[in-house]
């Protein structure tokens, strides 16, 4: 049986000061106002870089508008288009050697980015129509240099959220989280372009072990866990010992969102000898969770490509949306 420790909120004494606490003459409306301005203060003025694929449509941000509005939120919109390979065909040797193209390659690339420049002012006119404050850009190229082009925009960003039309080309889809995940210091979100609840959790799920990557996490997931109403810190077959998870394993994390003003439940579960990665997806339902919050590749990547794991199980489901940080 799943053990369960509850913290209840303890919000601090965030009140503005236009707000008179002594004509009130109670401590339960000062608790009221911190949480109130905790929730007007998160997830203000960030700068969310979205990267799309080709395969994208405008209506495919509908669901991330209306958050950018209400947050202040601006979106930066990166479209990555892979060009056809560079099809070199050489003769001779040496100094000799000539090189030439196909006369189709270049039509072709031009054919490429005439539809990139399309959905880039397409992407635009919608935003714009939208209200929603943002830019769009375009990196197209051959697949090796566009994760490159990821990483060097998020740097300036503080979420990152991959398109799910990034699937369609698994390589590309790969090498762009990886790069999200090892050249960045934001959050990844994956599975948040079709539902709006994916910035605005009312529960949150954080599958939490103790580590850098889950610490990382849910540093970045800060400003979502304060405006959530809920959140389940979940530990999976946790050791019990000073050096692992502690003799009560999910009590420093849940003091940790507690003094943030978050309500936070513990939950310790028995794996049951499945994977990880199911019993994640399997409890945050269980718990009503619509964002899972997790550390990325606490083991390494090489192990997690060759035997599987966890974090590979989180990128792969689509079935809800979930926040990772390495």
């Amino acid at each position: 049986m799943a053990g369960q420790l509850t913290a209840h909120t303890m919000n601090r004494p965030l009140i503005p000061a236009s707000v008179d606490t002594n004509q009130y003459g109670n401590m339960a409306m000062r608790y009221a106002w911190s949480a109130i301005w905790s929730r007007m203060t998160s997830m203000k003025n960030a700068t969310v870089l979205v990267v799309l694929g080709r395969a994208a449509k405008p209506a495919d941000l509908e669901p991330l508008t209306q958050t950018a509005r209400d947050r202040n939120l601006h979106l930066i919109v990166l479209i990555l288009g892979v060009m056809p390979q560079i099809p070199i065909y050489t003769y001779g040797i040496g100094e000799g050697g000539l090189y030439s193209l196909p006369p189709g390659w270049q039509t072709e690339v031009d054919e490429t980015n005439a539809k990139l420049e399309v959905l880039r002012n397409q992407i635009s006119d919608y935003l714009a129509d939208q209200g929603t404050s943002a830019e769009v850009r375009v990196a197209s190229g051959q697949a090796a240099i566009l994760p490159g082009a990821v990483s060097h925009a998020a740097l300036t960003c503080d979420l990152i959220l991959i398109g799910d039309d990034l699937r369609q080309d698994a390589h590309v889809f790969g090498d762009v989280i990886r790069a999200a995940l090892f050249r960045s210091a934001g959050g990844v979100m994956l599975n948040a372009m079709g539902t709006a609840k994916a910035l605005q959790p009312a529960s949150v799920f954080v599958a939490w072990k103790a580590g850098i990557p889950s610490a990382r996490a849910v540093h970045a997931a800060m400003p979502i866990l304060r405006d959530s109403r809920n959140v389940t810190v979940a530990l999976f077959d946790p050791v019990t010992t000073k050096a692992r998870d502690g003799e009560n394993p999910g009590s420093d994390v849940a003091a940790w969102l507690t003094h943030q003003g978050c309500h936070v439940t513990v939950q310790q579960y028995p794996s049951g000898g499945e994977e990880i990665g199911t019993v994640i997806m399997q409890r945050m339902k269980e718990t009503g969770g619509e964002l899972v919050v997790m550390g990325a590749y606490d083991h390494s990547r090489l192990r997690e490509v060759i035997f599987g794991g966890t974090t590979r199980a989180l990128i792969e489901q689509r079935d809800c949306p979930v926040l990772l940080c390495h």
